[in-house]
């Protein structure tokens, strides 16, 4: 299998590049994230996370790429500190929880093994598929307290967008949405991907009916 590697330098050491320069440096980095199929987000281990890794990190969720978090350079850290360390990235980029996280050195070589196999990892998440039968037999086992949902699929894949049936049509409640995503994540996998749910309520449902008879 081949892998090919798009590197998007020079969007993070501040006073080393001119301000037009930096925002041409983004503009071409979320064009890549728009064309790649996993998003490797690069973090020096003696840096710590930044501001511009947390934006970069951003667009890659938000385009529904799959995300690894690289932390290169571990060689230079102090031994013993790892866990300190992931816990303050996981804390400044909450919205990557799903992203597996790889320590390594790039000058050493140590850790490219694995970051190898995360990368086939989180492309297969990205493009699973569970058929509707799987989810509904899964679905039968949730309870929620405002409405009840009749039916969930999948729609698509990178990123995987499962559509849910429900009495109602407003959308779930920020935290049941979270718990839904949280039990597919667990009973499925999807490691390494953002997932979308789309809720649909028995309204919508006869309304686009009824459009479709006129």
């Amino acid at each position: 299998m081949e892998y090919v590697f798009i590197d998007t330098a020079g969007i993070r050491r501040k006073g080393k590049t001119k301000l037009m320069a930096e925002k041409l440096s983004v503009v071409m980095a979320r064009r890549h994230i728009r064309l790649a199929q996993v998003v490797i987000v690069v973090l020096d281990a003696t840096e710590g996370v930044l501001g511009l890794d947390a934006t970069i990190a951003g667009y890659a969720h938000e385009g529904g790429r799959a995300v690894i978090i690289c932390v290169n350079k571990w060689d230079m850290m102090p031994p013993g500190k790892k866990r300190e360390f992931e816990q303050n990235l996981r804390d400044q980029l909450k919205f990557l929880e799903y992203a597996p996280l790889v320590f390594l050195s790039a000058k050493m070589g140590t850790g490219i093994p694995v970051l190898y196999k995360l990368i086939r990892k989180v492309y297969e998440s990205a493009n699973k598929r569970v058929t509707t039968g799987e989810l509904n037999r899964f679905v039968e086992d949730l309870r929620f307290e405002d409405r009840k949902i009749f039916y969930i699929t999948q729609a698509s894949v990178r990123p995987p967008k499962f559509v849910v049936f429900t009495d109602k049509m407003q959308k779930l409640h920020f935290s049941h949405e979270r718990y839904l995503m949280n039990q597919i994540r667990k009973r499925f996998g999807f490691e390494g991907t953002p997932i979308v749910v789309d809720v649909r309520g028995r309204k919508s449902q006869e309304k686009k009916a009824l459009e479709k008879r006129r």
